[in-house]
Order: C-alpha cells, then structure tokens, then sequence
C-alpha cells in the first residue's frame, strides 16, 4: 500500500511540476513576469519553484517537492500567507485563473501593468 501511495505522489508532482511550466510559459506570452525553476535528481523525481510578479511589488511562488508543496505570497519582500498541500494547490489555480484572463499587455517586450487586480488573501 504504501509504495503505491509513494508512486501516486511522484506522480502528482510530476504533473505540477508540468502544469506549473505551461503556466509559466502562458503568462511569458502574455507579456507577464513568471518563471519556473525545474529540479531533477538521479532518480527521476522532480521539483519546481514556480514564481509570478502579481505587480505592486506582489509575488507568489509556488514549490513543489519530494518534501512537500508550499504556496508562498509576499507583498514587499514580507511573507503575507504561507499555505501547504491541498490548500496551497487550491490557491494556485484561483491565481492561475485571475492571471490568465487578466489583459495580455499591448507590448509583449515589456511586463504587464504593476496594477493588476488580484484579491490576495492577506491585504
């Protein structure tokens, strides 16, 4: 039983850490500051460190690995909320959802408007 539950977990933070690159990826396109680090090791297991700039000096970043998912959002470098596992999955895709159907901005060279309308969980 519990070799089957340690596959299901790499398997869910394999298709995280997926997610979390096309994410990163769509928001680039758009015109939007995102980025996602990806960590292997020399068992094929993997982690991520995903982070957006939300604007008004807002940050999410999103990490998952072996020991855990964390959800992690700062407004001037000061941690508002920290959530872990189903919480912190929950709480990506609100954001994914308000990120992905803000406007794209109009040049694509430049990050989008610092102000983004995002209601965060801790003001």
């Amino acid at each position: 039983m519990f070799l089957r539950l340690a596959a299901q977990y790499r398997g869910l933070g394999r298709d995280l850490v997926l997610s979390l690159q096309a994410l990163a990826q769509c928001l680039q396109r758009r015109g939007q500051v995102a980025t996602c680090y990806v960590c292997r090791d020399d068992q094929l297991d993997q982690g991520a460190c995903f982070v957006a700039d939300l604007g008004d000096r807002h940050t999410v970043r999103f990490l998952v690995s072996d020991s855990g998912i964390s959800w992690v959002e700062c407004r001037d470098g000061r941690e508002l909320v920290k959530l872990e596992g189903a919480d912190a999955i929950q709480e990506l895709q609100r954001i994914a959802i308000v990120l992905q159907a803000a406007p794209a901005s109009p040049d694509r060279s430049t990050p989008s408007s610092p102000g983004l309308t995002l209601p965060a969980l801790h003001p």
